[in-house]
């Protein structure tokens, strides 16, 4: 598949909503793995990254899950391309600065991908739509399988995998959803959960993972530790944690349609005001406020056709799919700041105003 194809389709978590997607945007579970008695991608000299980017590539690009599938070395893609795949959330900041001796290869569902020569050998992803903890896993564990069958991965027999960092030593997993919570932020009780959470040996990070902020009231938990613990505990004891904040969230929104409904309207007024006038807006602005239109649509103040093309709008709106759609390869913050708000207002101009609003 060629990128012009790969960038046309759209991204199943857009497409199918998982289950519990009004707040559980997205499940996660990463691998990092490494290949045995070969040197660190961060250590390894040029010659020696380029031969173990072939050999891994081959290997990635044999399974069967990855029929079709977009793959290519990351010299061969422009910055603006790897950016378009940071914000589709398929590679990390990390590889988005890689060129020559890495690769990336993504299934055409953009649901499994696989990043060659990051901090690791190899990152492999599954990142399913909704409140998927243990499909996600199910699913990884068959690719971790099948490639370890061709390649010999690094492991100790009492540290578990070997990786460049000590904080994924163990099972080198590491298992995330991202949640949606405007309800807990209106309310200002984020900072009781994020505490509660960091007890528990879990972190929150914000939209696109470490040193990135919450922006659109988008918030990421995963686990830390892998040392020493089971892969099946690592996803129960985050799917129990989901749980609550779900149910946290939940009760959340409810309390601010029966209890501060008057506060609510303000705030899903004013977004929508803003949104459907604005002719020059921040990608955090844009977020923040499609936000709340997104809570509306999930309380049943919008009709439940809208939650698509709000959802499809949290990506469009990001610099580099405003870049990529303008088919640019340069453009100013204002320019990105006037596209995105003509995109913005074009799609909520077929959006009719909230229920609320309605007296």
């Amino acid at each position: 598949m060629n990128l012009s194809d790969f960038f046309a389709q759209t991204s199943e978590l857009l497409s199918h909503p998982g289950p519990h997607s009004q707040i559980v945007v997205s499940s996660r579970v990463r691998l990092a793995r490494n290949l045995d008695k070969k040197p660190f991608p961060g250590w390894a000299k040029k010659p020696e990254r380029i031969a173990l980017m072939e050999e891994m590539k081959s290997a990635v690009d044999f399974l069967p899950q990855m029929v079709s599938a977009f793959s290519e070395r990351m010299e061969n893609l422009t910055l603006l391309d790897k950016q378009v795949l940071v914000e589709r959330h398929l590679i990390s900041c990390e590889h988005a600065q890689k060129s020559v001796g890495s690769a990336i290869v993504v299934n055409p569902s953009q649901t499994l991908s696989v990043m060659i020569n990051e901090e690791d050998h190899l990152r492999i992803q599954a990142i399913l739509p909704g409140f998927e903890l243990k499909q996600a896993f199910s699913i990884i564990a068959q690719i971790d399988t099948g490639l370890e069958e061709h390649l010999p991965f690094a492991f100790h027999p009492k540290l578990g995998y070997l990786t460049a960092c000590p904080s994924n030593v163990g099972t080198g997993m590491r298992v995330s959803a991202m949640l949606h919570l405007p309800g807990l932020v209106l309310l200002e009780h984020m900072n009781k959960i994020i505490n509660s959470v960091n007890k528990m040996g879990l972190v929150v990070r914000g939209l696109h993972g470490e040193g990135t902020d919450a922006i659109g009231n988008l918030f990421q938990i995963s686990n830390q530790i892998t040392l020493g613990e089971k892969e099946e505990d690592i996803i129960e004891r985050l799917h129990v944690v989901i749980q609550q904040i779900f149910h946290h969230e939940t009760n959340a929104r409810t309390i601010l349609l029966k209890q501060q409904s008057e506060t609510l309207k303000d705030q899903i007024g004013r977004a929508y005001g803003i949104l459907n006038h604005a002719y020059s807006i921040t990608t955090k602005e844009s977020l923040n406020l499609l936000s709340l239109i997104k809570l509306g649509v999930d309380l049943n103040l919008f009709p439940r056709e809208v939650s698509y093309p709000i959802d499809s709008l949290f990506m469009e709106a990001q610099p580099a799919h405003l870049q990529k759609s303008a088919q640019l390869l340069k453009m100013t913050s204002q320019e990105r700041d006037s596209l995105r708000a003509t995109i913005i207002r074009d799609k909520l101009n077929k959006i009719p105003e909230p229920l609320l609003l309605k007296e």
